[in-house]
């Protein structure tokens, strides 16, 4: 069944082919995705994300977890989030999420999140997990302020947006096992 991450309010379960139409009604937004590197997507750009990662579900040393973000009491699909193990050899992991633009400000990617963290650090044995943002992204860093992390750096046009034509700086938050548990 793969990994399945309940919270009060959310599953967050791998992806299945089943997915596409969830998925692609946010991925498809260009407001949902305006500060993403991605996007927004065509048919065929979700097609081929949900197949990427279905394919990284099964790799015997893991170091992508896709998650679709369902509500708990409908399973209607709100957005994705992920964890990716950036340093394996050094414990560290990067996560991100998207949420569809109607479920905004409810407090659901600030759950998903902890529920990330969460995994990140007892499940997969992490020891640092960060998170970056745009600095105009308010609703992202205040995910990251809200669960711990703290800000460690604004990289000056460190991304290359090209849907936009523009250099993006970019915000990155940490959180350490340790600070994590004091939460």
């Amino acid at each position: 069944m793969g990994v399945l991450i309940k919270t009060d309010r959310l599953i967050l379960r791998e992806y299945r082919e089943t997915d596409f139409e969830g998925v692609h009604i946010y991925s498809k937004d260009p407001e949902t995705v305006k500060f993403m590197l991605w996007g927004p997507n065509t048919p065929e750009d979700t097609h081929n994300f949900i197949q990427l990662a279905i394919a990284q579900q099964s790799i015997e040393t893991r170091v992508n977890y896709h998650f679709v973000v369902t509500l708990r009491e409908t399973g209607q699909i709100i957005g994705g989030c992920g964890i990716h193990l950036r340093r394996p050899e050094h414990r560290g992991a990067e996560i991100g999420y998207c949420f569809n633009q109607q479920f905004w400000g409810q407090g659901y990617a600030t759950e998903a999140t902890g529920a990330l963290l969460k995994f990140g650090f007892k499940d997969l044995g992490l020891h640092r997990i960060i998170a970056t943002c745009d600095p105009h992204n308010l609703g992202s860093e205040r995910v990251m302020q809200k669960n711990g992390l703290r800000k460690e750096a604004h990289f000056v046009e460190e991304l290359w947006q090209g849907k936009f034509n523009e250099w993006r700086d970019s915000l990155l938050y940490a959180i350490l096992e340790s600070e994590w548990l004091k939460i």
